[in-house]
């Protein structure tokens, strides 16, 4: 036993630190900076971004293309569809002129706000690093 713990003194308190507590500190670079200055990973940021995006495009398009595809070979396989007539329009003509250019607005702009989802996704990710 020690003669302060005899005596009843509380021991006093030792600060023990690490002798790198005064080594310098890597900076941290924010990942705009990586992107801004084309690094490795600013490449690979912006990869990711660019294979979202393309991704997106080749469903969109794939959809569309199966519809508009589609129709051709629905009007084949049940030709009584061809002798309907509306606003004395055969039906096929009636679609193609009128129900494609809706479909390629819905489609443009399903692309657009989902585009613009994956921007922000990829901002918050670029600012949260």
């Amino acid at each position: 036993m020690s003669e302060s713990a005899r005596r009843g003194e509380v021991p006093r308190r030792v600060a023990v630190t690490s002798p790198r507590m005064g080594a310098a500190r890597r900076p941290r670079y924010p990942a705009t900076r990586e992107i801004d200055e084309q690094t490795r990973l600013g490449e690979v940021y912006m990869a990711s971004l660019l294979r979202t995006q393309f991704r997106l495009a080749l469903f969109v398009c794939t959809v569309l293309a199966c519809v508009i595809g589609g129709l051709p070979v629905l009007f084949l396989l049940i030709p009584d569809l061809g002798q309907v007539h509306l606003l004395g329009v055969p039906l096929p003509w009636a679609v193609l002129a009128g129900l494609i250019y809706p479909a390629f607005v819905v489609g443009a702009w399903l692309y657009v706000r989902q585009a613009e989802r994956n921007e922000r996704h990829f901002a918050e990710l670029v600012e949260r690093r």
